[in-house]
């Protein structure tokens, strides 16, 4: 196991841990709970080969079922990503069907994690069209997306919309973590005030909602985000003070690492090591991110700081912070809002100064259209690393990716249209050993997006009859 090489000592030398967190499972094994413990802070820990194998079934699906949560088998985990404006539809859309496909060049940062994932086209959002209500279609586009619900038009207090998917699963199964759910972005929000046509702005800044009128604040800062999955301590200078000396979180486990380490095999003190190294590394990199902005206050959760310059790098951060929060079992249910709907937000990395909601209204401007398909690549190609490392992840007999259904895409379809058909779908994953992966899947035009999660949620183990418009689950997967 790496030692710290911080220049600060060791935290848990002077203040030892208290008895080792990692209770003994089933044939005296690893609990698939265990946790290492320091001062202030709780670290979960990675699927191990001593927290028990993989059910027959399972490894007879080619993956690792855990919907369930029964013991000795990964537990299934869901992410639903957001991405704003729509795409360029006629680049985005890939030529064939079934495993007999072609990838667009939009979407060709995906060949390397091809047989992970799917590729869906035909499913809806009918409530995200007007039905009545008139302009409005980016904060439709977001307040729908998960919800499948048409939202109140207003710009006041009195919003309406519905519980999301991912906090409809939370409900049922959320207590089975520390933390039900993670919500993480990259752009802030804007709590109150008109956003779009006369819609509030908690309906383009959000896609969690608890209930019909409370949506689900994200975190955009990648510091904060790390405190929630690590950090036990609550108060505003105990977090300011581990970083201001900037220890690792590490450091303050080490005690309780160093008994588990013992009564571990070669195989799983090698996956200790890389699960260590890979948290250091992310710990460096917000380091520095903070270091960047300046040595400001650190806030509280809702304040950020320490937000890389790059968009690149933010992305990357946030999708690292997801992977540690479903490789630890911190959670099982994430969203991540990459853009809030409408985003205007400019990509000079890719040498894209305007913005990307101007730019997506380019009434065939080949300028502008080129543009898009720049932005609409940009998004992809983070996803695809992400991807990457999800599947480099190991896990029971398989992979983290294995052990997940990923679904990234936006509420409109064409941004220069507005259309909430023909929506850009691709998941990803195996979904604990319940989806067939590497497809090309054609739905019927008007297909509910809702079936999709009533799919999903059935996965997830689930008790639903329906969810928003849905007309029964997606068949096919």
């Amino acid at each position: 196991m790496k030692k710290s090489n911080t220049s600060k000592g060791n935290p848990s030398k002077s203040n030892p841990a208290p008895a080792a967190h990692f209770v003994t499972g089933r044939a005296g094994g690893i609990s698939r709970r265990a946790v290492l413990r320091g001062l202030g802070v709780s670290m979960a820990l990675p699927w191990l080969e001593a927290m028990g194998g993989v059910s027959s079934v399972a490894r007879a699906a080619g993956g690792v079922l855990g919907a369930s949560g029964e013991a000795g088998a990964a537990p299934l985990r869901t992410a639903f990503i957001f991405t704003p404006n729509g795409v360029n539809y006629p680049h985005w859309l890939p030529e064939g069907e079934g495993r007999d496909f072609r990838l667009s060049p939009t979407l060709s940062p995906l060949e390397r994690v091809r047989k992970h994932i799917n590729i869906v086209t035909g499913l809806t959002l009918d409530k995200a069209r007007s039905n009545g209500d008139g302009p409005g279609d980016h904060a439709r586009s977001s307040a729908t997306f998960l919800t499948g619900r048409q939202a109140r038009k207003t710009s006041g207090n009195d919003i309406n919309l519905g519980v999301s998917v991912d906090q409809f699963a939370a409900q049922q199964i959320g207590h089975q973590t520390r933390l039900p759910s993670l919500e993480i972005g990259c752009e802030n929000s804007r709590p109150a005030g008109n956003c779009d046509s006369g819609y509030s702005c908690a309906y383009t800044s959000n896609v969690a909602w608890r209930d019909e009128n409370t949506p689900v604040p994200k975190s955009v800062d990648p510091a904060v985000v790390f405190e929630r999955l690590f950090g036990d301590a609550t108060g505003k200078a105990e977090r300011r003070d581990r970083m201001r000396r900037r220890s690792s979180v590490l450091d303050y486990v080490s005690t309780d690492a160093e008994r588990l380490e013992r009564r571990l095999g070669v195989a799983d003190r090698q996956k200790l090591d890389e699960f260590q190294t890979s948290v250091r590394e992310i710990e460096r990199r917000i380091q520095h991110a903070m270091t960047e902005t300046g040595d400001e206050p650190l806030p509280d959760y809702d304040a950020p700081v320490g937000i890389p310059r790059k968009l690149s790098e933010h992305i990357d951060l946030m999708y690292d912070m997801m992977l540690l929060a479903f490789q630890t079992d911190s959670t099982r249910i994430a969203t991540f809002m990459v853009g809030v709907g409408g985003s205007n937000r400019s990509l000079a990395e890719i040498g894209v100064s305007e913005g990307h909601h101007e730019l997506s209204h380019h009434q065939h401007n080949e300028g502008m259209v080129e543009k898009i398909r720049r932005i609409d690549r940009f998004y992809v190609e983070r996803f695809a690393a992400f991807l990457e490392r999800m599947a480099a992840t190991p896990e029971g007999r398989g992979s983290l990716l294995d052990n997940c259904i990923i679904m990234h895409g936006s509420g409109i379809s064409d941004g220069n249209i507005h259309n909430h058909e023909n929506l850009p779908i691709v998941l990803a994953g195996g979904g604990g050993g319940t989806m067939h992966t590497g497809r090309l899947l054609h739905y019927p035009k008007e297909t509910p997006m809702c079936d999709l999660y009533v799919a999903l949620l059935e996965r997830m183990g689930c008790d639903v009859a329906s969810f928003g418009d849905s007309t029964g689950p997606l068949p096919g997967l």
